[in-house]
Order: structure tokens, then C-alpha cells, then sequence
């Protein structure tokens, strides 16, 4: 597995560990809908599905995190959400949240939650 999979893996597995400990209950890990994926499908203690993309870098060289989900990204992001919605049935409050990791040990890694991003 290439380097940047690895910390992505990493860094997902990090944001489910932090999630957890959140009281959330994770659903789904890397949900596929044809070539577009949602990292982590949760639900917080209301009952709310939260659809969480991750977005893991070694540090701030390139800028934050967050800041590599383009319009892109976020339209794949929403018809990936859309698909899950009518495939499941979801009838309940959703929201979109952005998990930012900066760094390459649990121990030093910083972690930034950003919820209820506004989806295009």
C-alpha cells in the first residue's frame, strides 16, 4: 500500500477511535456508491446519520486539511450522501461533517471536528 494510503487509513482509523469516544456509533467505514465513497457513516446520541469525510495530511505544508475537498469532491460527496439516503431509507435529521488530521502518531496528531458543513 502507497504512503498517503497508509495515512489515510491511519487517520480514519483515528477519526473512528475519536468519534467513538464522542458516543458515536459508527454505521458504515468507506460506504461505496460506484466510484464515489463516504468515509465514515455514524450517528450521534440523537439518532442523527452523520456523514464524515477525513481528510489526513503529515503537517501544514500544502495548507489545512480541509482545504482539499474542492467542488468537486463536495458534489461526488453529495450524490454519494443522496444515494445512501434513498438506499436506506433514511427518513431522520442528517448532517455532513469534515474530520481534519494533522500529523503521524496518535499521540501528536491534531484532530479538528467541523460539523454540519454546508454541502453544495
Amino acid at each position: 500500500m502507497a504512503a498517503h494510503n497508509e495515512l489515510g487509513r491511519w487517520g480514519e482509523d483515528l477519526a473512528v477511535a475519536y468519534l467513538q469516544g464522542k458516543d458515536y456509533t459508527i454505521i458504515e467505514r468507506d460506504w461505496k456508491s460506484g466510484r464515489r465513497d463516504i468515509d465514515i457513516i455514524a450517528k450521534d446520541e440523537t439518532g442523527t446519520f452523520i456523514f464524515v469525510e477525513v481528510k489526513t495530511r503529515r503537517n501544514r505544508v500544502f495548507g489545512e486539511p480541509e482545504e482539499a475537498i474542492d467542488y468537486k469532491k463536495m458534489q461526488n460527496l453529495q450524490q454519494a450522501i443522496n444515494h445512501y439516503i434513498k438506499y436506506h431509507h433514511i427518513n431522520g435529521e442528517v448532517r455532513f461533517d469534515i474530520i481534519s488530521i494533522v500529523g503521524t502518531t496518535d499521540s501528536q496528531a491534531e484532530i479538528n471536528h467541523i460539523k454540519d458543513v454546508a454541502l453544495i
